[in-house]
């Protein structure tokens, strides 16, 4: 038995590594307890998106609600699989920079010990096991904000012929910056993942995530750009721009596309890798084009509100590079962009994303 290991496993990466990797005929192992709903409120909650898995997947999926804080619930599924994990997917995450200044410890906990608890597990458990970490652009905290940006008409680019016109690679340094709290729990995580790789000979690789989207998203205001700009054209919600003019640029990948890059590395693992992985130039908008672009798919305007202040720690624009991945797996190919993922998310959710009466 080849068993893959998937830490929030209801959530949007996490289920569709979920589908994939029983696609590819391994018993799958899910864990995720909800905390998205404690996070976020009830309409981010993933209790929906877990009995879909069960219901399609049947005896291939087996789902455990365990905490990744709880030591003793994770050590005993490890050792119940123990060798037969082939692979560890760990998507589980306090995903918020918002949320996370509201109760630090708890956001720490998760995204920081919880990928610990993981790691050790692993170790001591399914040693040979590749990890791959989803971590975040927001390693790199503010220092993409001061980049030479220009102001164009509907977005902030960056200066032509600059050497990361191409996307912001992984040489950019992390340090001397702003993380915002959720940033630096998340890189406190990443940096473990590293050092597993390298201290231990262990097989990791966290992949630094732009704007990770589609259909599966169990999208909120503080989480899930892409998801929420259509949810709210559809359901005739207020959406609030938080500074910069409505101009910042985020890259944006599809699930699908995330995880067929998961599979390459399980394919052909390396230890203490560390990847950008993102939209690029082949998918990305800033948040105005993003609402032209729901905007021509629904046929409604959509309703916004100006705030001033930008949210602490966010990024002005953001495109990464893929070159180094795409150089170590050269036969992986990105499918989606930003226009292909908007449709799919609204024929996704036409029926359940309404007007609230």
């Amino acid at each position: 038995m080849s068993v893959a290991v998937v830490t929030g496993s209801g959530g949007l990466i996490g289920s569709e590594a979920v589908r994939h990797f029983a696609g590819l005929g391994l018993d799958v192992v899910g864990i995720d307890n909800d905390m998205r709903q404690e996070f976020f409120g009830a309409e981010a909650s993933t209790a929906w998106n877990v009995r879909r898995l069960a219901d399609e997947l049947g005896a291939a999926y087996s789902h455990h609600g365990i905490d990744i804080r709880d030591r003793d619930a994770l050590a005993a599924l490890f050792r119940r699989y123990g060798r037969d994990v082939a692979v560890v997917i760990h998507t589980a995450a306090q995903p918020s920079h918002d949320w996370a200044v509201r109760d630090p410890f708890t956001d720490f906990d998760v995204n920081a010990a919880g990928t610990l608890n993981v790691l050790q597990n692993v170790r001591e458990h399914c040693i040979d096991a590749p990890v791959i970490h989803c971590s975040t652009n927001k390693v790199y905290g503010d220092r993409p904000n001061s980049l030479p940006l220009v102001e164009r008409e509907t977005r902030w680019e960056i200066e032509p012929g600059h050497p990361y016109e191409q996307g912001i690679r992984e040489d950019m340094s992390i340090d001397a910056c702003l993380h915002s709290v959720f940033g630096a729990s998340k890189v406190a995580a990443d940096v473990m993942v590293q050092e597993y790789g390298r201290y231990f000979g262990m097989r990791t690789a966290c992949f630094r995530g732009g704007t990770l989207t589609g259909p599966a998203h169990s999208a909120t205001e503080l989480h899930g750009f892409l998801g929420y700009v259509m949810r709210c054209n559809m359901e005739r919600r207020t959406y609030k721009i938080f500074g910069y003019q409505g101009k910042m640029v985020r890259d944006a990948i599809h699930s699908s596309d995330v995880v067929s890059a998961f599979e390459a590395f399980f394919r052909n693992p390396r230890s203490a890798a560390v990847y950008n992985l993102g939209g690029g130039r082949h998918s990305n908008t800033s948040h105005r084009e993003a609402f032209a672009l729901a905007e021509q798919i629904t046929g409604q305007e959509m309703i916004t509100e100006y705030v001033e202040a930008n949210r602490v720690g966010d990024h002005k624009w953001w495109i990464g590079s893929n070159e180094a991945f795409q150089r170590d797996y050269p036969d992986w190919k990105q499918v989606y962009d930003v226009p292909m993922i908007l449709r799919e998310i609204h024929e996704a959710n036409v029926e359940k994303w309404v007007p609230q009466s």
